[in-house]
């Protein structure tokens, strides 16, 4: 729209302005070109040339700028020769500088981020590597970070790595990783962001040194160093590790696996380990979508209805609603699908299992449990989910079931020392941890770790406190313990274990007292989703940063009223 705008009474004149004068010339300037009028100046890359005006490429393109402003030799000179660019990305570039509209896609973009980055043009640099962070797969991300380390693109190699941390396991099966040379291998295996079992990470390693045996066998005893033996349970450390040839065969070798098996031999002697061998791995970032699973209205109804929460939008939406309703509900994400375990309908406690793939957005069945479960803790450790404990509808229970995704089957473990009701379960360093809860009578501030290559619970440090529906996460290697009810009060104080020293210690309250509370870890913070206060059942939801040690609302549930369970399924599904 045209506007004059009059300046000042006493002034005898008004400005006008034209608002459509820019939006109408660059288009007339692009036909201008077309034509090869007015042109002063071909750009030459290989057999191709392109003519453009200099003015144009100077006002748009930061290289031509300094180019032909600095009194450069190709400021004066009319054919100029281009290096570092293909031909196809710098036509779309100029191209650019006349519409403001580039197209990337498949073929393209490595040859428009390279030609991007060379003219400093860093929007569009910066939309390339959006598109190909788009496009991460477990076959092509590990050649994406050569790329993105090839042109100095930090971003971008920061989110290959977190893709790779998160989803090594895949990414491990690629030729990519295969064909990585040994300094490239190191560089992943040391990482203490992998998010995956030693176990996995060992297999990975010794498929990678059978590829190409001969050359790449004489870099064993270095790549061993690297992966946690101390950490593998002792039965694959026997049946698995021991009776690798090349293991067999190599001293250096042997004396790694001697140093695991001491280890879980001679506790004493655990000190002596290097630390690099013995420090659990923790993903601490990963970036997913927050699933509010089941739980309660505000009049205390249970409910099918699922939530979910974008941490990057900061909104909730709807998902698609489980087939029965479901309160006290145990959940636990695996390989990128949600499960929800058991729970209580209204009437009756339930052995029932629901499964969520978020390709399909779609609920279906799974092989239900051997008893029936509420108030139950669930925790996914490798390839299994370990379901501990709960209410069955008569009385509390000690009982584990370990279920098998992979096959839909269900196994029965050792039981937990104590009954546990409403009690936390989480997976730490290779162990299930069952905290809190109650058998009826008591309420408990005790702590049991359950060891899965022994299959024996061990006693460890007790809580600060007594708590029963209380939430519970781990992030950073360490394992949280949040809110629930003491018996007498309501809880808001939080704590925070420590393995390396056997310790708890407190933190930063929450903001409100939540029993009952869901607590998941999402981009390295802890999110506290729903409750009951003693007086409502809550909507709410708030943050916790370690970084600050500060605890901030975020926005509200919109359809449940608290007693959720949460599970967060990674924003890439493979």
């Amino acid at each position: 729209m045209d506007t004059a705008c009059d300046v000042s009474p006493e002034e005898n004149y008004v400005l006008f302005k034209q608002d459509s004068l820019f939006a109408e010339s660059f288009p007339l300037m692009k036909e201008i070109r077309r034509q090869g009028k007015l042109c002063d100046v071909t750009l030459k890359v290989d057999n191709h040339s392109f003519s453009a005006h200099r003015i144009v490429l100077a006002a748009t393109i930061p290289y031509f700028y300094a180019m032909f402003t600095h009194n450069m030799a190709e400021s004066r000179i009319k054919e100029i020769t281009m290096k570092e660019i293909e031909p196809h990305a710098l036509e779309s570039l100029i191209n650019f500088a006349y519409s403001g509209v580039v197209k990337i896609d498949n073929q393209n973009v490595q040859g428009l981020m390279v030609g991007a980055s060379f003219l400093q043009l860093s929007k569009v640099r910066d939309a390339c590597a959006d598109f190909l962070k788009s496009r991460f797969h477990p076959q092509n991300v590990l050649g994406i970070r050569h790329f993105a380390d090839t042109l100095g693109c930090s971003q971008l190699m920061t989110s290959a790595d977190r893709y790779i941390h998160q989803y090594f396991s895949k990414v491990a099966t690629s030729d990519e990783f295969l064909a990585l040379k040994f300094e490239e291998l190191i560089d992943i295996v040391r990482r203490d962001e992998l998010n995956d079992s030693e176990e996995r990470i060992f297999e990975a390693c010794m498929k990678w040194v059978k590829v190409d045996q001969e050359t790449r066998s004489g870099y064993l005893p270095n790549i061993l160093a690297n992966v946690r033996l101390p950490l593998l349970p002792p039965q694959f450390l026997a049946d698995n590790v021991a009776t690798e040839e090349l293991i067999r065969t190599s001293h250096k070798c042997r004396d790694l696996l001697d140093e695991a098996r001491d280890f879980h031999l001679m506790p004493e002697r655990r000190a002596l380990v290097s630390a690099c061998r013995t420090r659990p791995r923790c993903c601490d970032y990963v970036v997913g979508q927050i699933y509010a699973v089941g739980g309660l209205t505000k009049n205390g109804e249970s409910v099918s209805t699922v939530e979910i929460y974008d941490p990057i939008t900061k909104e909730w939406k709807m998902g698609e609603a489980m087939s029965m309703l479901r309160s006290r509900v145990g959940v636990a994400v695996m390989d990128g699908k949600l499960y929800a375990f058991g729970g209580f309908n209204g009437t009756e406690r339930l052995s029932t299992v629901e499964v969520y793939d978020p390709m399909q957005k779609k609920w279906s069945q799974g092989k239900a449990m051997r008893c029936k479960r509420s108030a139950v803790g669930v925790a996914g450790l490798d390839d299994l989910v370990y379901v501990c404990g709960g209410y069955d509808g008569v009385t509390s229970l000690s009982t584990v079931e370990c279920y098998s995704p992979k096959t839909d089957s269900w196994t029965t473990v050792a039981p937990m020392m104590k009954y546990r009701s409403a009690g936390g379960v989480a997976p730490l360093g290779g162990y299930v941890y069952a905290l809190g809860g109650h058998d009826g009578l008591s309420i408990f501030d005790s702590v049991e770790r359950y060891d899965v290559a022994n299959n024996t619970w061990t006693k460890v440090r007790s809580m600060l406190s007594r708590r029963c529906r209380l939430g519970v996460a781990t992030l950073n290697g360490k394992l949280y313990a949040c809110g629930g009810y003491d018996g007498s009060c309501f809880l808001r104080s939080v704590e925070v274990y420590t393995p390396e020293n056997d310790q708890w210690q407190l933190i930063a309250p929450m903001n409100v007292k939540r029993s009952r509370v869901a607590l998941a870890a999402n981009m390295g913070k802890l999110w506290a989703i729903g409750g009951y206060d003693g007086e409502s059942n809550l909507s709410t939801v708030e943050v916790y940063d370690p970084k600050t040690d500060t605890w901030t609302f975020v926005a509200p549930m919109r359809h449940h009223g608290g007693g959720v369970g949460a599970g967060v399924i990674p924003n890439v599904v493979i």
